[in-house]
């Protein structure tokens, strides 16, 4: 009997550590954290009434009964995201809109009240149990359907929610995120953010807990610096606090990001989690027409970018009308996959050594020659900068350690897009239609690459042997718009 009570009492001790861990400031991530860069990379599922309207954020006002997959199969998507290497799914559960996958006790605007009454979050859960995968929720603080959302003590609104949060972590196993978002309807004081972290890690300490838009310039201010632009310590702060993690939908960070965050005079390492949809037309909830996937070669090279440094990558990939993901959707992701090399409890891949880090970059010309236009915002680890011509046909010179070898190049277009309908949705058309890059060799210039298509958002010239140069030229030879570059990479790739 006291071997049984030194042992429960010994497992109270550890729980008490691991909860103060998880909240405690530092330079070192918590085990939730730890978690959560093992993790990596996991699939977002957007899935709801959206879903049936053809629309990415709709008011509450769209009837129930319009919420009808003719064949739902929430295991289809969990095996897809296994076949295609995630470590976890992200699901939504309940967007701006107020409309819930699960049956819940405090609303009929659910799953429960629709003609298909299949709770999609407890389906999903024990769909990732059953493939070996973590279960992660999204859940918007805005709902533009509850009543007591208009309510004038916020108090009345927060209730709902932990009621509602408690169905969710009480009802579907382990929670390893939660995945807040829609606070800018709000003052940051007024969601209840702290009661809601208590509550989750009181049931679960291991989950991690952030909101969408989690850092800004000034504590009690909105006013915000893109996470492209945050290359130095404890110099921005919280706008949402306590958060295990920072958020900043869609933006990607920068290769140099940092990873002090304060608040109350207190720095909190926070890793980043980035979002991307696996559609060229940037969309979150799936549409009846059929829309393209990104190409592999952009996609592989921003999985490299922003799992980087300790950082995650959650992919969208949403089921249609039907219920289930599109065939073409899954095969792209599960080549992408293949083509990385994914597979349970092996580290997640890198991207080769980067030589052109940070190396100066001569233009032949800049665009009103302003100086955030110049040439070295391609090797400057953002893609929010770019270099921009002034010319249709122009040319970047890089000066390069002759030391160092490559044989890779990866080169990101700035495109012009086309907004859709839906305000979210985009087409990118390119501007560069033929181009060659040149290196210095024995005192001349030598063409290794001649491109005589447009490169997409990324080009990737994979090279059969390693080449040594102090100088690389990129040349535009034909463009239908004034040339623009976020970034060229010159890589060594093992």
């Amino acid at each position: 009997m006291r071997k049984k009570i030194g042992g429960l009492l010994a497992l109270v001790f550890l729980f008490t550590q691991t909860f103060a861990q998880l909240q405690q400031p530092g330079t070192k991530p918590s085990l939730a954290q730890q978690a959560m860069i093992k993790r990596g990379y996991g699939m977002f599922i957007h899935f709801g009434v959206n879903t049936f309207a053809d629309v990415e954020w709709s008011d509450g006002t769209i009837p129930v009964e319009k919420y009808n997959p003719t064949r739902l199969d929430p295991e289809q998507w969990v095996r897809t995201a296994r076949d295609a290497g995630f470590r976890y799914v992200l699901l939504i559960t309940k967007h701006h809109d107020g409309f819930c996958l699960w049956d819940s006790k405090y609303t009929t605007y659910d799953v429960a009240s629709s003609p298909v009454k299949t709770d999609v979050v407890k389906a999903v859960s024990e769909a990732c149990k059953k493939y070996g995968l973590q279960f992660a929720i999204y859940y918007s603080l805005w709902d533009r359907h509850e009543p007591a959302y208009k309510d004038k003590d916020p108090q009345k609104y927060i209730d709902y929610m932990l009621k509602q949060l408690t169905e969710l972590f009480t009802n579907n196993g382990a929670i390893c995120e939660l995945w807040l978002d829609g606070g800018w309807d709000r003052k940051p004081q007024d969601w209840g953010i702290d009661q809601i972290y208590k509550l989750v890690k009181k049931i679960n300490p291991a989950c991690a807990v952030s909101v969408n838009h989690t850092i800004v310039n000034e504590e009690g201010k909105r006013n915000f610096t893109l996470p492209s632009e945050m290359t130095a310590d404890n110099k921005y702060y919280f706008q949402y606090f306590p958060s295990d993690f920072r958020l900043w939908d869609p933006k990607i960070i920068t290769r140099y990001d940092k990873k002090q965050y304060l608040h109350d005079g207190k720095s909190y390492y926070m890793p980043f989690e980035h979002t991307l949809c696996i559609s060229h037309r940037w969309n979150w909830f799936q549409k009846s027409a059929q829309l393209p996937t990104r190409e592999l070669d952009e996609l592989e090279e921003l999985f490299y970018w922003c799992t980087d440094n300790d950082n995650a990558l959650v992919m969208n990939i949403p089921p249609d009308q039907t219920g289930r993901i599109r065939e073409y959707e899954a095969l792209t992701a599960i080549t992408l996959g293949k083509r990385l090399g994914l597979a349970p409890g092996k580290p997640l891949p890198k991207n080769g050594k980067f030589i052109s880090a940070r190396k100066p970059v001569q233009a032949s010309s800049v665009w009103e020659k302003k100086e955030e236009y110049n040439g070295n915002r391609v090797t400057d680890g953002s893609l929010d900068s770019r270099w921009a011509s002034a010319d249709t046909l122009a040319s970047l010179e890089m000066t390069l350690d002759p030391a160092e070898a490559f044989n890779k190049i990866s080169i990101f277009e700035y495109k012009d897009t086309k907004d859709l309908a839906d305000g979210f949705s985009q087409v990118r058309l390119p501007r560069i239609q033929e181009y060659a890059v040149d290196i210095m060799q024995n005192g001349r210039w030598e063409t290794i690459y001649l491109g005589y298509e447009p490169m997409g958002d990324c080009k990737v010239i994979r090279l059969p042997k390693r080449y040594k140069t102090d100088r690389l030229r990129f040349r535009v030879t034909k463009a239908s718009n004034l040339p623009s570059i976020y970034e060229l990479s010159v890589i060594d790739m093992p």
